[in-house]
């Protein structure tokens, strides 16, 4: 007994150095809140699952006007066909969305004159949670110089693979058939041309949509083999008056996912900030990559998350199970079912069953990416995730001496997170230190702090 006693008192100290050592915070805490694509007006969100020269592309469709008048082109690097197209379930892209935000956690300061093994450090930290091709090639209009590669019906779309000389020719033809596409959208078609990509073209077959009951658009999603490992994002900068925000969801069977042809940065990360943020996280968060954007000359793609689907910490939901992967476009698990993505790109796929995401934010303007994002896989298994951290102070009595030394180091502590806050966001110094006053978390006078630096 004296043997089992120790045994566990030394577990308990173990959990409480895993627990409040500053280099160990991200091993325990309590979830918060998330700043998830419901914080933009209008952020695109792409899925990629990806492996080889394989891809499964799902595109989320937040279109806002009358259903009649949406139109989607997108340029794929081959003609495809009926199997290979699917319509997807919007509720996946929210499950991506919640379980890869930013999260804001909190932690509570343990009393600094308790014994380490005291049982209420053990309660301040639970353990995280673990979540008919109707081809009809040759159909060629010779004046526009376009081809119509593949007709066919999807749930409630009407899908044509077109291929052009011209991008003149293309844009004509598109406003010719009744596809509300912008004007001008002839420059930026004429890259894809030169390259011989082909047109993805959707619109939504009001009958079909009707009867299908649903409110909103669904997701569709394109499965395709190509060396290209990219994502077209030109042609949704026609006509686009401001900066626009896009989510790309990277599911890969190796690692991390980044940008070749644009650095990609993390956001920052692991920053203590003054518990009155709780109240206004969206606003933070915000302010906080606008800042960052800024400072990097708005041309970079920001890591927000990168982790293993099978884990998370802290949780904000639970991962992907293997069935939701699969709807998302995974490809690669072992016990994926034979009659499911058919085409021969996916026949008989045999690679490990495992899946990393990786979560990328591009805010992008014309004259700052004038380039289609590509991207690579890479063996990079390291975990990532933009987390903003509060410290609630022990409010109790600390009548020892470690305890008078920790309500001494409380002002330093206060002043240092409105500073790391202003930092981040650019928001008033003075402002900052009013809101932790009115929340009680108190701020302290500049001579204090400078007091308190040199020691005194």
């Amino acid at each position: 007994m004296k043997h089992l006693r120790y045994l566990i008192s030394l577990l308990l100290i173990c959990a409480v150095v895993f627990c409040f050592a500053p280099t160990a915070w991200a091993f325990c805490g309590f979830y918060v809140a998330k700043a998830d694509t419901k914080l933009y007006n209008k952020a695109s969100q792409v899925v990629i699952a990806h492996s080889g020269d394989r891809t499964v592309l799902t595109m989320a469709n937040d279109y806002q006007g009358d259903v009649k008048d949406f139109a989607i082109v997108v340029p794929v690097p081959t003609v495809i066909q009926k199997e290979q197209v699917r319509v997807g379930n919007p509720k996946i892209i929210e499950r991506l969305d919640a379980f890869s935000a930013p999260r804001l956690v909190e932690y509570y300061d343990s009393d600094p004159c308790a014994p380490v093994y005291d049982e209420r450090v053990m309660e301040a930290a639970p353990a995280p949670t673990v979540a008919e091709s109707q081809g009809q090639r040759g159909n060629s209009n010779l004046s526009l110089g376009v081809t119509v590669e593949a007709r066919f019906n999807v749930g409630e779309y009407d899908i044509l693979i077109l291929s052009a000389k011209e991008s003149s020719g293309l844009e004509t033809w598109l406003i010719r058939n009744g596809y509300k596409i912008p004007r001008g959208a002839q420059q930026l078609l004429k890259p894809y041309i030169r390259q011989k990509m082909k047109f993805f073209v959707a619109k939504v077959n009001l009958d079909k949509f009707e009867e299908s009951g649903y409110q909103n658009l669904r997701p569709l999603q394109i499965s395709y083999q190509s060396p290209k490992f990219m994502l077209p994002i030109r042609l949704g900068m026609i006509n686009a008056a401001k900066d626009q925000d896009l989510i790309v969801y990277i599911l890969s069977p190796k690692g991390q996912a980044e940008l070749t042809n644009y650095r990609t940065v993390k956001v920052p990360s692991d920053a203590n900030i003054p518990l009155f943020v709780k109240n206004e996280f969206g606003e933070f968060y915000k302010s906080m990559f606008q800042t960052a954007y800024t400072k990097e000359d708005r041309k970079v793609g920001f890591l927000e998350y990168a982790w293993d689907m099978g884990s998370c910490d802290p949780c904000s939901v639970e991962p992907l199970n293997s069935e939701e992967l699969k709807e998302a476009g995974v490809f690669w698990l072992n016990d994926f079912p034979p009659d499911i993505y058919q085409s021969a790109p996916f026949r008989r796929s045999i690679v490990p069953n495992d899946v990393f995401i990786t979560r990328l934010h591009v805010r992008y303007t014309r004259d700052k990416f004038p380039e289609d994002l590509i991207f690579q896989e890479t063996s990079n298994r390291e975990n990532f995730q933009g987390r903003y951290i509060l410290r609630h102070p022990f409010t109790g009595e600390a009548k020892c001496q470690a305890g008078r030394e920790y309500k001494r180091s409380l002002g330093k502590r206060f002043e240092q997170e409105a500073q790391t806050l202003a930092k981040l966001t650019n928001w008033n110094i003075q402002d900052i230190r009013k809101k932790m006053n009115l929340n009680g978390q108190v701020s302290v006078s500049w001579w204090r702090v400078l007091l308190s630096l040199i020691g005194l």
